[in-house]
Order: C-alpha cells, then structure tokens, then sequence
C-alpha cells in the first residue's frame, strides 16, 4: 500500500506539473521562470481559469472585475472586530470567507479570489488595532492589498514583489490542500466549499503553515555567526529544519529561487536577507555532513518567509497570504474536477479485528 498515497495517480490535470528530480514547476504549459516576475497575478488568473468558465473575460477586463470583487468582499469584512479572539489569522480569514454564498459560477470565483486578499488585509489591520481600508478597484490587485494592509501605498518593487509571489504559488500539482478541495469540488458542494478546505488543509504545519517558523529559527540564531551551532543542536534534537527539504522535490525548489530574486527587488528594503543567506548555506553543508543520504534542499518556506515579513506582515498571517495565491489554484482544479472528474472515493483496507464467530 501506497502510505500517504505516495505515486497514486489521482487525476489527470492540464493546469501544472511538478518535477520532482529535474527541480521545474511548470504551470499551464509555462516553466515557473516563465512566469514569476513577470506577470501579474490577473494574468496568472486568466492563464489558470482560461476553459474553465464560458464568460471569462480577457486580462484587463478581467482585472477590472477582479478590482470590484475586492469591493464586493470588503462589504463582507464588516464584522472582523467581531470574531472570537481566540482565532489566530488564519482560522480568521476562514471565518469571513465562509460567509461568502457558494456556487459555481465566475462572479464566486472571483469574489472568492478577492475575499481571500482583501480580508487577510482587513484581519492583519484589525490585528493592530488600525480601523479597516476600504478597496480601490482602480489600482493592480498587489497593489490594492498592500495599500489597504499597510495604510500607505506600496512601492512599484513591493507590489512587484507581492505579485511574484502570488504567482509563484499559485498552482503546484495535487498538493494536500489542492487534493482536498478537488474531492470536496467532486461531491459538487460549490467553489466555496472547495476554498474552505483548502485553506483548512493548508493551515496544517506540514503544507502552507512552515513559513512562520522560519522566522522564529532566524530570531533564534542571531547573529549568522551562530547558525552552525544552533543547526547541529536543532538536529542532534531530532528537530525538522524549517525550510529544508520537500515531500517532492530532490534538488532546489524552484520557486525558492523565484521568491529570491523577488527578495533582491526590493532592495534596502530586503529585510535580512544577507543573514538568512549565511544560514541558508550554513544548513545546506550541514545537511550534506549529516545525511549525505538524502537531498535536502531549499524549499519554497525559506524566501516565502523573508519576502513576506520585508513585506510587513506577521509571521502568523503567512498562510493567509499563502493562501491568495493558492486559493487561483483551488478554483481552478474544482472546476476541473467537476468538468472531468467523479465522485472522489478511494478505497481502504480494514486490519481491525476479525468479528468473533459465536460457538
């Protein structure tokens, strides 16, 4: 048997690929390196919902009816104050999603799209005690959600880096949250109910949960000088390295590399990116000395990290903003899954006990 179903082929997809030995993401046809950096995250929608819905717009008006999306979902933000204080971000922004009307069609897709942005911005405001901004449909949607995150308008390299990053993660093969939406989508119950378990899925420290940790190790080596020490104690402790190693991948990440460069544009604004580099490198010698067995890279969580605090927000609203980028995903593998697809029913095999035959 196959444990965590490893290698089961569970849906044929035109929407991405994931090679795991030769280190390439291809998404819609489209080399990852195709795409980070140099187009925004309208296209990328338009590039992944292309088929999927007959009134698909193209890109500007798209991002036009993306821009009054934003608006639409804000109305839906209202009562951010309101939710328990005991909800870290994450279980938040799925408080306020789940108040968005399921269905099938593109207008849901899109206020989905947009409500997962614009109410991580309204949570992280909430957060900090700052009163709620409102959306400005004029503006590029990276654009619009850094300004009403942070109070200001963002810089032309903060918003680009922003979009990089939304485009990076947009779509990567049948990931744990994009498996789970695809069998909620499967049972027909609605592109909502698709996104909620996706983003339930995701929340899990083994999916899209790990970027925050990678900030606490980086506070907690200091000085780079330190990193080596701190790596061997982590390990001799049977500790799992924060932004080491991937379920697939056996060489770099990809998108660890995309999220990098996006790093870099930024500029003075990088943040620590010169430390996390020291350690970076301090852990990938370490882990060669220590378990010359097996490849353990740089994943995706390392850059995720360090783009998303120079970017201003907190550890814990990480897979929120995880999740604008993956929610595109989510949508669009629903939709497929229920043009192509069936009920999602795999089998299982029962090693209880025997029922006892009565004498």
């Amino acid at each position: 048997m196959a444990e965590g179903l490893e290698g089961v082929v569970a849906a044929h997809t035109i929407l991405s690929d994931v090679d795991g030995v030769g280190g390439h993401l291809v998404i819609r046809g489209y080399e990852l390196d195709q795409l980070a950096e140099r187009i925004r995250f309208a296209e990328a929608a338009h590039l992944l919902l292309d088929g999927f819905f007959e009134d698909l717009p193209d890109i500007g008006e798209l991002d036009v009816q993306l821009g009054q999306a934003r608006v639409e979902a804000f109305e839906y933000a209202n009562v951010v104050n309101a939710i328990p204080p005991g909800l870290n971000a994450v279980e938040a922004v799925r408080a306020l999603i789940a108040r968005i009307p399921d269905g099938d069609n593109l207008k849901i897709a899109l206020l989905l799209l947009a409500g997962v942005s614009v109410f991580t911005a309204a949570v992280a405001r909430a957060r900090r005690g700052m009163p709620l901004i409102s959306p400005d449909p004029s503006l590029d949607h990276a654009t619009d959600i850094l300004r009403m995150m942070k109070g200001v308008a963002p810089t032309p390299e903060e918003a680009a880096a922003l979009d990089t990053y939304l485009v990076t993660v947009c779509d990567h093969g049948l990931n744990a949250s994009t498996f789970a939406a695809r069998v909620t989508a499967s049972t027909l119950a609605g592109l909502n109910s698709a996104v909620l378990t996706g983003i339930s899925t995701l929340k899990g420290p083994l999916h899209g949960g790990a970027p925050g940790p990678v900030i606490e190790m980086l506070d907690e080596i200091g000085d780079a000088s330190n990193a080596r020490t701190w790596i061997e104690q982590a390990i001799d402790r049977g500790d799992r390295l924060m932004g080491f190693g991937h379920r697939i991948y056996r060489v770099r990440d990809p998108r660890a590399d995309a999220l990098k460069k996006a790093v870099r544009i930024l500029g003075p604004h990088s943040g620590r990116l010169a430390h996390a580099e020291a350690v970076e490198a301090a852990a990938l010698e370490i882990l060669r000395e220590r378990k010359p067995d097996r490849s353990l890279q740089t994943n995706v969580e390392f850059y995720t990290a360090l783009l998303l605090e120079a970017l201003g927000f907190d550890p814990d609203e990480f897979t929120c903003v995880f999740a604008m980028g993956r929610s595109l995903g989510w949508i669009a593998h629903a939709r497929e899954q229920v043009a192509n697809g069936r009920l999602i029913r795999p089998a299982s095999i029962y090693i209880g006990p025997v029922p006892q035959i009565a004498a």
